[in-house]
């Protein structure tokens, strides 16, 4: 996705060889407009698929997701990481590892939400090791749904998460996919670094 490549390039910091911050337009502050096209190019390449419920995390796919949601016409559920008075029994409850946070969450997702007829289009803005993902699919395979793919946003090509989860035979559609952060360079796969780093910042 062109859009989104360009906007990781001018507004994208590269941190370190394994990180990427993108706080500008994804994680913190929001871009509506590139959510709005993300959307879209989500529905595009599951057009077809008769998907009824959209699944994510909180916070950072709640975005992309809704926007997703909204083109597909489809409720959007949200991982909850915290623990909430209101959503306090039957709940499904995964164990999740976070490798930019350092830390494991309980993700909770309440069962009036997902059920055995519901096919589940997953979404999430960054795959790295597939923890979140494998997480958030286990959940839907215990509500007896179907996962009909996993849409990530940035997907970081050089940690095992994307082969990880298509190993375990899910479909996996990534909007950009980074083949490297070496030396504070990003490179997309299949592209050459002069042609896309010579606007990344460097911290």
């Amino acid at each position: 996705m062109e859009l989104l490549k360009k906007k990781i390039v001018e507004e994208g910091i590269v941190l370190s060889g394994q990180v990427l911050k993108v706080d500008a337009f994804l994680n913190h502050q929001i871009d509506p407009l590139l959510m709005l096209e993300i959307g879209k190019e989500f529905k595009r390449r599951f057009e077809g698929d008769p998907i009824t419920k959209i699944l994510t995390l909180e916070s950072s796919g709640i975005a992309p997701s809704v926007m997703t949601g909204l083109e597909m016409n489809v409720p959007v559920v949200f991982g909850r990481k915290q623990k909430s008075l209101t959503l306090t029994d039957d709940l499904y409850v995964q164990s999740v590892y976070s490798y930019t946070k350092q830390q494991t969450n309980e993700v909770t997702v309440s069962r009036k939400f997902l059920s055995a007829g519901d096919r589940v289009l997953i979404i999430d803005d960054f795959l790295a090791n597939g923890e979140a993902a494998l997480g958030l699919a286990n959940i839907v395979k215990e509500a007896g749904a179907q996962v009909a793919g996993i849409g990530i946003v940035i997907e970081k090509s050089f940690q095992p998460g994307a082969d990880k989860l298509r190993e375990a035979g899910y479909r996996v559609e990534s909007l950009a996919r980074i083949a490297s952060l070496d030396n504070q360079k990003l490179q997309f796969v299949n592209e050459s670094a002069a042609e896309e780093d010579s606007h990344v910042q460097l911290v």
